[in-house]
């Protein structure tokens, strides 16, 4: 972790949008030495009930960028979320960045590609994002050298970036009372994503953590950044020294508790597309599948 511990003397600029309707926190990190920028975990907004697709959370996002003239270089996505829509390729298109998620995208793609029978025209090599990363891997933003954390657990395509005295967890990790996200979905393991906490913990104590979700437990208001100190002595799930077995035991009892999210069925067809949308029919009508007993 060494790189890591030499990098913390960068503090990118944060800017943190919080969409209500999925607890999902988007971020822009921007270099403080120039205009460049990176946009992560980008929400669209979808009325499931009504099969209506908007982009107010994307356009919040991209009129803050055009205000402050950034430029956009990664549009990144820490996993492919279950819960909520991608929009990095409608923002992509308005203001430019390389599209990036974790190699592991194309086991969630092989597995819900069958899931959603979605045929051999689907492709199941993430060729729909722009750049897959590896453990290790490093890319630019301005100035500032981002390094890629293989975290899976949640999912298999999870990664956690670390971009200076900043690391962004996606859902390896919720706030300290919040504890951690289910390892539950296909590909998802209990052990392994007490594992890759583990990873994310052996950061130094004083780097901030971005969350993807918060839920605000206990009625509090709703928070998105710790440190790796607060979550080691804090965090209900794994601070404390709590041991590997102990986790295992605590998170398969509590996903057996929790429903599936309300958006899972159209945002793993449309995330496993890198954020569009299934091809449109002859007559140019778009839909999302429901597969029956299947996930």
């Amino acid at each position: 972790m060494n790189d890591h511990a030499m990098d913390m003397r960068i503090k990118p600029e944060v800017k943190a949008f919080f969409d209500p309707g999925t607890n999902t926190i988007s971020y822009v990190v921007k270099d403080p030495a120039s205009a460049s920028c990176a946009v992560i975990d980008s929400v669209m907004d979808l009325d499931y009930a009504a099969g209506r697709i908007t982009y107010d959370n994307a356009d919040e996002i991209i009129k803050y960028i055009e205000e402050r003239q950034l430029a956009v270089e990664w549009l990144i996505e820490t996993h492919a979320h279950a819960d909520h829509l991608s929009a990095a390729p409608y923002i992509q298109g308005k203001v430019g960045g390389m599209l990036g998620i974790g190699s592991g995208i194309t086991i969630v793609q092989d597995v819900f590609g069958k899931i959603f029978n979605e045929g051999t025209e689907f492709q199941r090599d993430g060729s729909q994002f722009d750049r897959l990363f590896n453990e290790g891997d490093s890319y630019n933003i301005g100035g500032m050298r981002a390094v890629v954390l293989h975290t899976p657990g949640h999912t298999p395509a999870c990664t956690t970036h670390v971009i200076g005295d900043a690391a962004f967890v996606g859902d390896t990790l919720f706030m300290p009372d919040g504890g951690s996200a289910r390892a539950d979905f296909p590909g998802g393991d209990a052990g392994t994503l007490y594992d890759s906490i583990q990873r994310v913990l052996a950061l130094p104590n004083e780097m901030r953590l971005f969350m993807c979700h918060d839920y605000g437990p206990n009625g509090r208001e709703i928070r998105w950044e710790t440190t790796v100190a607060d979550e080691k002595s804090q965090n209900i799930h794994v601070g404390g020294g709590r041991t590997r077995e102990e986790f295992v035991a605590l998170r398969e009892a509590r996903d057996k508790t929790l429903n599936m999210p309300s958006l899972i069925i159209p945002s793993l067809q449309v995330n496993i597309r890198a954020g569009e949308l299934p091809p449109s029919d002859a007559q140019g009508d778009t839909f999302l599948k429901v597969p029956v007993n299947k996930i």
